[in-house]
């Protein structure tokens, strides 16, 4: 089987992606709107891409008819975020949170989560999440054509929240974390936990 991403129509391109890139970590990033109403969404399209000075970044889509979603819109007015890590103890929150909610609601009080005050931005952390990152914005990647565009957030780690019962010897301890992935499947309602891991030392 060989097949050609240009011969896909966008839903099609969508699925197998989202298919072959697994498992994919989840951002959960909250944000703040003009009128200091709180959001917060999840994002699976999410990666580290600098250590020093430490980046991160995650891929937002339009909404069907193109337009911006309120992540998008909040991150361009504020310039700043918050990505907060999903566990298993958060997943259905999470999921609650992929709703299309009007603007004007307060999506932590929608899908009961608490929040944390943050120290260097101004959208808020996600209580509950046991590593949350502090981001300010750095540039903004336009991909794609109308109207399913991706912007691609790119923002500056400015600091970290670790509780400490996940944070031993320097390190999180990966194992307790209880992270959940994203998969592919119809819908993308496919999900993974982190509960067989292995080491392999790399060679020198």
């Amino acid at each position: 089987m060989r097949i050609d991403p240009k011969n896909l129509d966008w839903r099609e391109a969508h699925n197998l992606l989202t298919s072959v890139v697994v498992p994919r970590p989840i951002a959960f990033v909250s944000t703040i709107g003009k009128d200091n109403v709180f959001n917060v969404a999840p994002f699976s399209l999410f990666t580290g891409i600098c250590h020093t000075p430490m980046v991160v970044g995650f891929s937002i889509g339009r909404k069907r008819d193109g337009e911006k979603k309120d992540t998008l819109v909040n991150i361009e007015s504020s310039g700043d975020f918050v990505i907060n890590i999903v566990t298993e103890d958060l997943a259905e929150a999470m999921n609650q949170a992929s709703k299309n909610y009007p603007s004007s609601v307060d999506e932590f009080k929608e899908v009961g989560l608490m929040t944390a005050s943050a120290n260097m931005v101004k959208p808020p952390l996600v209580a509950d999440s046991p590593v949350n990152m502090e981001c300010r914005l750095v540039q903004m990647l336009e991909f794609g054509n109308t109207p399913r565009y991706n912007s691609f957030v790119i923002g500056e780690v400015l600091c970290i929240h670790i509780k400490d019962e996940f944070y031993a010897n320097g390190q999180i301890q990966a194992a307790q974390l209880k992270t959940i992935g994203r998969l592919g499947g119809a819908g993308g309602a496919l999900y993974c936990r982190i509960t067989d891991i292995f080491e392999m030392k790399r060679p020198d």
